[in-house]
């Protein structure tokens, strides 16, 4: 592995930050100012550079630009949105477009800023990262130290949750295997936190294990524990994820990134309930609850070979569908309300406002992201708003998508009944808006000329502006 390079000095009072660029002195540029004002910088020339660092250093934020050779910034950021890396994600780009941008957000980024930008809005920018992915942090030790018997809140009284409720109410008393399925972002770790606190197992563990962020060989460990000297760096044993749950739950998140061969020890366990410790021939019984979640088709994983047919049987004993966000838009409103409840606990300060405008705006949106992605804008809104009601055009810039289009998380869908004029004329506003009614950056990220874009403009009723070429980015 390629060595990181090292931030020189002791970690100061900000966080830890990794810079991703493949030019050095753009990239030791970010990491001087970024060192000046006390955070901990580390610096990598590659996104696969990165991604080998990643695996044994944590980042509160990670400063990435978009177009790198070999790997780009939002195949970067979708290799971190699979291993669940926990860091703040700002995307730094000359060639920054509304597509980009959508794409980077749906996949966990916290914003973008745009080449060249100043001194000042690159150290506000990562500060505030930093800070949202803090109190995101405070959130998920505040819930893990939540009594186990007292069940996680799930808000929301649309039909698609009451049914989820009556499954969940239904199935919790039993001692059968559950394989929870849904989009990233829907909530299938909550319920999996529900069934176990609402189940005869209460008062035992609840252990969890996200598989997609180990290795075949340490997720072996880590499942099933290994003695001294069972592998190289094993100097010491160690007790496994079905030991350390016996009595109670163990989660596997994303049960579909465990390794084919690893899967067959797997099923032997969800069979036998017993399993050995990786370098002994002891067998260990457990009595053990096991909760599985998937953001995958498991079905077509199982036809294309990808995952073993007896075991998804095994898994799939009981299945519940966590529904997306976009399918209970109704539950938008309750859940901003908890949201921004939680967020003025943990600020201490007075919970933000948001006018009709906003309100609706996050009605009508689709949700990609679900309701982990509702949570990120309220937590940011919450950080960075003042005591004003927070209005709609403040939150388009964080949500990059007109709401009307009722898009899939695909991108595939479009609004139909729209004529090709009314497509462009939205498209061309929502653009517009978005840059800040820059028309150069609009003419731009639209591909058409200045000359063109003024005069769609003026056919829409917008009063000309004069020198549009001399307005600061």
């Amino acid at each position: 592995m390629k060595s990181v390079e090292p931030a020189p000095g002791a970690s100061g009072p900000g966080g830890r930050v990794l810079v991703v660029d493949d030019h050095r002195q753009a990239r030791e540029s970010m990491a001087d100012i970024l060192r000046r004002v006390g955070h901990d910088v580390s610096c990598c020339s590659s996104a696969a550079e990165a991604l080998q660092v990643v695996e044994t250093n944590a980042f509160d934020c990670i400063v990435t630009d978009l177009q790198m050779p070999g790997m780009t910034g939002i195949e970067f950021i979708v290799q971190l949105e699979r291993r669940k890396y926990g860091a703040q994600i700002v995307m730094v780009t000359a060639h920054a477009s509304v597509s980009s941008a959508v794409e980077a957000m749906r996949h966990g980024a916290f914003d973008y800023i745009e080449k060249p930008f100043d001194v000042d809005q690159l150290e506000s920018l990562v500060g505030k990262a930093i800070r949202n992915g803090r109190l995101l942090d405070e959130t998920i030790r505040h819930e893990a130290a939540a009594p186990a018997d007292v069940a996680p809140a799930m808000v929301g009284s649309s039909p698609a949750m009451q049914n989820l409720r009556d499954k969940i109410a239904r199935l919790a008393p039993t001692p059968e295997t559950v394989l929870i399925h849904g989009e990233s972002g829907t909530g299938k770790e909550l319920v999996a936190k529900t069934i176990h606190a609402t189940s005869r197992r209460a008062n035992g563990p609840m252990v969890s294990l996200n598989c997609p962020v180990l290795s075949a060989q340490l997720m072996e460990s880590e499942l099933f524990g290994h003695e001294r000297g069972a592998f190289t760096g094993a100097e010491a044993s160690r007790t496994g994820r079905f030991e350390m749950a016996h009595g109670g739950s163990i989660l596997l998140d994303e049960v579909t990134e465990i390794d084919l061969n690893l899967q067959a020890k797997l099923l032997r366990v969800l069979q036998e309930r017993s399993f050995e410790r990786v370098g002994s021939s002891k067998t260990i019984d457990v009595d053990v609850r096991v909760l599985a979640t998937t953001n995958r088709d498991l079905k077509r994983e199982v036809a294309e070979g990808r995952f073993r047919e007896d075991l998804y049987y095994r898994l799939a004993v009981v299945p519940v569908e966590v529904p997306p966000l976009r399918d209970r838009r109704e539950d938008v409103p309750a859940l901003i309300e908890h949201f921004v409840r939680r967020c003025a606990e943990r600020l201490d300060r007075q919970p933000i406002e948001l006018d009709a405008g906003a309100l609706d705006l996050l009605v009508q949106y689709h949700w990609p992201g679900n309701v982990r992605e509702l949570e990120n804008v309220v937590t940011r809104a919450s950080v960075l708003q003042g005591e004003t009601p927070l209005t709609a055009k403040e939150l388009r810039r964080w949500l990059l998508a007109d709401p009307s289009a009722s898009c899939s998380s695909d991108g595939d869908e479009v609004p139909v009944g729209l004529s090709l004029q009314e497509m462009e004329r939205k498209l061309i506003e929502a653009t517009l808006d978005h840059y800040g009614g820059h028309r150069i950056k609009t003419a731009q990220a639209l591909g058409i000329g200045v000359r063109t874009l003024t005069t769609k403009l003026r056919q829409y009723g917008y009063a000309p502006r004069e020198n549009t070429s001399h307005r600061a980015a």
